[in-house]
């Protein structure tokens, strides 16, 4: 089972109302930085999902295809309904978050460097 579909098990496709105190909770009380790392998973999420759904269609991908010559291929089409049917990027990203299994850490400020004059 890809890592995809074992995120989004459980899931429900449609978009509920959160609590906003609850997200900030999280992240010391502040809405804006429990948003910018839920943006940031689901971006990550999106990639995945968009790089494994395209290493599955080319599988099927044939170089002899012209306009006049499209067939359909009912194993693209399956494939292709099973992703569109998958929870939006964003909620996989805020079940992950709120069931603690999402690691954000900020980078360090740049220090200065001291250059020797010579």
């Amino acid at each position: 089972m890809s890592n995809v579909k074992k995120k989004s098990i459980g899931i429900n496709p449609s978009v509920e109302a959160r609590n906003v105190a609850e997200l900030s909770a999280r992240t010391s009380n502040n809405v804006y930085e429990a948003i910018a790392i839920l943006s940031r998973r689901a971006d990550q999420i999106a990639l995945d999902v968009k790089e494994e759904l395209q290493s599955k269609l080319e599988e099927f991908a044939s170089a002899t295809d012209n306009l006049e010559e499209v067939h359909e291929n009912k194993e693209q089409i399956e494939i292709s309904k099973f992703y569109e049917r998958l929870p939006n990027p964003a909620l996989i990203s805020l079940n992950e978050f709120m069931n603690d299994n999402v690691y954000w850490r900020f980078a360090e400020p740049e220090k200065p460097v001291r250059r020797e004059e010579e």
